[in-house]
């Protein structure tokens, strides 16, 4: 895969970065770590502009939040009402935990869209909670422009600053990756348990 980023790069530049990090935010298999740090050390050989490939990896992975936050947006979280009343044992969710995250987000969600931006593996899910909970527009693209445009810097300068030693990327934020999906992981788990405590409880 590090090879085919790599000619997709050389070939089509810019173009190409923004290509990509759009389909690495609706497809998430090629990591936005790999792209931007690839094309940092493309900018480090000066083979292209370092802010021009921030801008275009910005430009890309928003055009991928957008149309996140627009599916999301147009399903609403109502639709699921259904499905979180019939199998809210499995989703560890209630419905009244739905209305009181729709009260966190209209308070909280301009923060959380930011910072799950500049998070491994969740950045790319953040547009989906906004969309469902029907942020507002400009709330949600102010937020996302920001945290994504200083996601896209920081890996681009590490590209640009380390040269050809992408392991040393991959070495750092490769555990934090893990790390967070760790954490989702057990904390999933963590619910499932002590939602099916409650619900027994309450039976």
């Amino acid at each position: 895969m590090t090879d085919w980023v790599i000619d997709l790069i050389d070939q089509g530049g810019l173009v190409a970065v923004a290509f990509l990090m759009f389909l690495e935010t609706v497809f998430p298999p090629i990591p936005s770590e790999l792209i931007m740090s690839l094309a940092g050390i493309r900018a480090g050989q000066g083979e292209l502009s370092l802010t021009g490939i921030i801008i275009a990896g910005t430009f890309g992975a928003m055009a991928g939040n957008v149309v996140w936050y627009m599916i999301a947006r147009w399903l609403g979280i109502e639709r699921f009402k259904p499905l979180i009343d019939r199998w809210g044992r499995w989703i560890t969710m209630t419905w009244a935990e739905v209305e009181r995250g729709q009260k966190w987000f209209e308070r909280y969600g301009t923060f959380f869209v930011f910072m799950g931006r500049m998070l491994p593996t969740v950045r790319s899910l953040v547009s989906v909670p906004a969309g469902l909970l029907k942020m507002r527009w400009r709330s949600f693209l102010i937020a996302s422009t920001i945290g994504t445009a200083g996601w896209t810097a920081l890996l681009a300068l590490a590209g640009y600053k380390l040269g050809s030693s992408f392991e040393e990327i991959d070495e750092f934020l490769g555990p934090i990756s893990t790390a967070i999906i760790v954490t989702l992981v057990l904390a999933y788990v963590w619910r499932l348990w002590t939602h099916r405590k409650v619900g027994k409880a309450k039976a």
